[in-house]
């Protein structure tokens, strides 16, 4: 008698059992890791996901997962979804960052019961009704939004001599050219839009304020800071302390973290 077949048709019928068993291990494993805590950090205008590149290893060796969403930047809307995505995607508990303009999207977006707390990086914090633009009003223009530039569809992005005098100040030459050729145009209605929630309002919030910063003034950040009823740090940086004192920037997050 030919076996051959016989074995044939036992092994196909075991790979298939296997391979059906897999998701059903693999969720195990995920479900339990339900007390891990994943940092998702939101980029902002002019940036992508890689403006965190610096801070990214710092978090992870010290244990948390982490995970920086490309934002379209088409709309607040859209950017709003793409964190929503991720967050909703966690099995633990979430820390919500938001540099610049990614601080609207985390006021809008940090509502979730997984949130446990929002970092706010020299950024934007409007109240329900507020948008980002009109948050400025009352302090002084930054040289950095005077420079921004429009294209033919809306989108608005930076010249590269602003990046390095402006934007980025405090990192070397070869750096903000590499900024400036990556950066992300935002659509620039996204700044008329109004958030409908402040998650900051229900969350435990921190903020770093840029000193140097030359794109959202100073006493802007400090105000909102004190708004929020933020952990606040102070960092004599730029527009982007992330990249230019990362240590500083990973440390409040892991803060954060351990709240």
């Amino acid at each position: 008698m030919n076996t051959t077949p016989l074995r044939a048709a036992l092994i196909a019928s075991a790979l298939i059992a296997g391979a059906a068993a897999l998701p059903v291990q693999a969720a195990a494993q995920v479900q339990g890791k339900d007390s891990d805590t994943t940092v998702v950090l939101i980029h902002g205008a002019f940036a992508d996901g890689s403006a965190w590149n610096k801070v990214i290893p710092l978090l992870q060796a010290k244990g948390l997962k982490v995970v920086s969403v490309q934002n379209p930047l088409t709309s607040l809307g859209d950017d709003v979804g793409a964190a929503q995505r991720v967050i909703d995607a966690q099995s633990g508990k979430v820390v919500l960052v938001g540099h610049s303009w990614g601080g609207t999207v985390i006021t809008q977006a940090g509502v979730s019961d997984k949130i446990r707390a929002l970092v706010y990086v020299a950024a934007f914090a409007p109240s329900e009704g507020q948008n980002s633009g009109e948050l400025g009003k009352g302090y002084p223009v930054p040289a950095g939004i005077a420079s921004i530039q429009a294209d033919a569809s809306g989108y608005l992005y930076l010249p590269a001599a602003s990046v390095a005098a402006n934007f980025a100040q405090d990192l070397p030459a070869a750096d903000t050219k590499l900024m400036a050729a990556t950066q992300g145009p935002i659509f620039g209605k996204a700044f008329e839009e109004k958030v409908t929630v402040a998650a900051w309002k229900s969350k435990p919030s921190y903020y770093i304020v840029a000193a140097k910063d030359r794109m959202i003034d100073p006493g802007l950040q400090q105000a909102l800071a004190k708004k929020i009823n933020a952990v606040t740090t102070t960092v004599q940086a730029s527009h982007v302390p992330m990249l230019s004192q990362p240590k500083q920037v990973a440390d409040v997050i892991l803060a954060a973290a351990k709240r």
